[in-house]
């Protein structure tokens, strides 16, 4: 059974950072790209970052570029989240989750597996 597990969340001030960590079990962890959305109250689930299988490759929504840094280690079967610089507006969940078929999970279609989330709020 696959399980995704993320951790780190928290309540936090405007400009302040946080290190989200997402634990897998039940799968090979290294064959998977590995990626992070959010949801906001009212709001769709949004791509966040993604990272390769070996970690090579990453890419980031144009809302975190600059701020986030996604990483991951295969040997420990973990992918982390830095984020820093928070804002009000990065207030939501934030899911890990394992694709499938693909170099990145870029969207919810390549989305297969998820976790139970994290929250993140940012005060003003």
């Amino acid at each position: 059974q696959v399980r995704l597990v993320e951790s780190g969340g928290g309540l936090v001030q405007t400009g302040a950072s946080l290190r989200l960590s997402c634990t897998a079990s039940g799968l090979t962890f290294r064959y998977y790209p590995m990626a992070w959305f959010r949801q906001a109250p009212g709001k769709e689930r949004e791509f966040v970052a993604t990272i390769s299988w070996d970690g090579g490759v990453t890419k980031y929504a144009d809302s975190v570029k600059g701020r986030s840094t996604i990483s991951r280690d295969n040997a420990q079967n973990m992918v982390y989240l830095q984020l820093n610089s928070l804002k009000p507006e990065d207030t939501a969940v934030y899911y890990c989750t394992a694709g499938r078929d693909t170099l990145l999970v870029l969207t919810t279609t390549n989305a297969h597996h998820w976790g139970q989330g994290t929250q993140v709020t940012v005060s003003s």
